[in-house]
Parts: structure tokens; sequence; C-alpha cells
């Protein structure tokens, strides 16, 4: 059975964020970093060849699927930060009704500038995330 395409590699994190050619993105990319790193304990890791992901949780599907994935990691791309929410937002519904402007996809979250959102509800979101995640499929 297939696992996960997206495998950590041996890039490197400040290489890469140093090549984010918009000045501010870089900045909001690093403060995000910050939260994760806060939150999990854990140092950045390259995931695939954009995002940085931090910690790692492993899972199995009844189709036998399993693999692994980042607990909690962004990718800062040109139209937007991806923040990515591993569990999803439906648990979260107060934090994202106090979070600004934002757009989300399953379990990503879409944030064009950071002071476009409430950081202290967005480190919040971050760590409770991975709290959940954490109780769900161990350390990471």
């Amino acid at each position: 059975m297939a696992g996960n395409k997206t495998q950590p590699t041996k890039a490197s994190v400040t290489e890469f964020l140093n090549s984010v050619e918009d000045r501010q993105q870089r900045a909001d990319a690093r403060k995000v970093g910050a939260m994760m790193r806060k939150a999990t304990g854990k140092r950045p890791k390259m995931w695939g060849p954009s995002i940085v992901g931090y910690g790692s949780y492993h899972y199995k599907y009844d189709s036998g699927r399993e693999g692994d994935f980042i607990l909690t990691g962004y990718s800062p791309r040109k139209t937007a930060l991806t923040v990515y929410i591993m569990p999803g937002f439906e648990r979260f519904d107060a934090l994202m009704k106090k979070l600004g402007k934002y757009k989300t996809g399953k379990s990503c979250l879409y944030i064009k500038r950071l002071s476009d959102v409430d950081e202290n509800v967005l480190e919040r979101l971050i760590d409770e995330s991975v709290k959940h995640m954490r109780r769900k499929y161990g350390s990471g």
C-alpha cells in the first residue's frame, strides 16, 4: 500500500525561507514557525520541496494505507501563507470566529498576511491542534 508522497527531506529550512521573495511573507512565515516550535517543542524539517513541518504522526486508515505526516506546519505560497491544522477546523469554531480574515480547505488555513488575523488566536489554534493530534496519535 502506498504511503504519503510528501516525505521529510534533508533540505535546509533556513535556505528555503531565505528564498521566499516577499519580505513580509518571509517574516510572517518565521513568526508562524516560532508559534509551531513553541507548540510542538520540535525543530522544523522540510517536507517535500515547500512544507516546513514540526513533529510528525503516524496514521493508518481502515483501507490499510498508512504513513507519516506533519503534526503541524506551514508553506509560504505566492497567494497565501498556508498553515496546516491537521485535525481540520470543526472542533475549533470558537477560535475561528475570533481569528480574522482567512480562508480554509480541509486542513489548510490560508492567510494572505499575518496582520489579517489575531496572532494570539492563531497561536492558540496551533497549540490546540497539536494537543488534539498528540492525544489521538501519540507524542509526535
